[in-house]
């Protein structure tokens, strides 16, 4: 087992409806995407945000595509036009969720950086 942050392990991608964040979690394999619908919980997400999430945080798998969508409700300060975040809009909340540290196994480390590897071959030139 290692302590690894979520980026070593996913991408993501976020976003905002009114005062609601989005947060796309993309798994970089099956066994990973096991792994974190499992380490990813509501608790740890408030937690990760220390207080800045106001309201409730509602994760929902999609396995077909090794995702996890994640909804925070209040959670932008009111939303884009009336708050006076820095990030109006919750563009860096994806970012900022990758942070999360998480206890991995080697071999699922390992996996994540062999799909990375895999990734970078498919655009060499």
């Amino acid at each position: 087992m290692g302590k690894i942050q979520l980026k070593e392990l996913a991408f993501a991608r976020s976003g905002d409806k009114g005062d609601v964040s989005d947060i796309g979690i993309m798994a970089k394999s099956r066994n990973i995407y096991d792994f974190l619908s499992k380490a990813i919980t509501p608790e740890r997400v408030k937690e990760q945000f220390k207080g800045m999430i106001k309201g409730d945080v509602e994760i929902y798998p999609m396995p077909n595509i090794d995702s996890i969508e994640i909804v925070l409700r209040r959670a932008l300060g009111g939303g884009a036009t009336c708050t006076l975040r820095f990030d109006q809009t919750g563009k860096s909340m994806g970012q900022a969720l990758l942070r999360l540290e998480v206890d991995a196994d080697e071999s699922l480390i390992q996996e994540a950086v062999d799909a990375d590897a895999s990734i970078r071959k498919c655009y060499q030139s």
